[in-house]
């Protein structure tokens, strides 16, 4: 299979859009990284504080608002 050489230097509207918005703000990627980091990238889980957190918990009844029946 021999793919022609005029289509070897194409590039498609959208990433000549995104090398275009590169160029204009340079630290796009780094900003990028912040906000990944700031909403997914926790610290490591201390599992016995999470133990302890998860043995402390009071056990809710399924819906809140009704009133037990006795």
């Amino acid at each position: 299979m021999v793919f022609s050489k005029n289509h070897y230097h194409y590039q498609s509207e959208a990433t000549k859009f995104i090398e275009e918005l590169k160029q204009k703000n340079p630290n796009l990627e780094e900003s990028q990284r912040q906000g990944r980091a700031l909403l997914w990238d926790k610290s490591p889980i201390d599992l016995d504080q999470f133990e302890r957190a998860k043995a402390s918990r009071v056990k809710q009844q399924a819906y809140v608002y009704q009133n037990k029946v006795r």
